[in-house]
């Protein structure tokens, strides 16, 4: 089952290629949507660092997903 980060790492090259694409065909030049579609890509990038950051799993967290898992 994919899970938030697969999403992310999918996401990061749609969206640079998708969005500067999409502003180059809008009109603006591909030296100013380059810029743009890569900054909102670091956007996401840096949401899924610091915001929605990944945790290492407990020993308890581990214990009751097995205690979950057995019943």
């Amino acid at each position: 089952m994919a899970q938030y980060y697969d999403y992310v790492l999918g996401v990061i090259p749609l969206v640079l290629g998708g969005l500067t694409g999409l502003l180059s065909v809008a009109g603006l030049d591909l030296t100013a949507a380059l810029p743009v579609g890569a900054s909102v890509s670091a956007l996401i990038i840096g949401h899924a660092l610091f915001v929605n950051m990944p945790t290492q799993p407990t020993a308890e967290s581990t214990e009751a997903t097995h205690r979950a898992d057995a019943e």
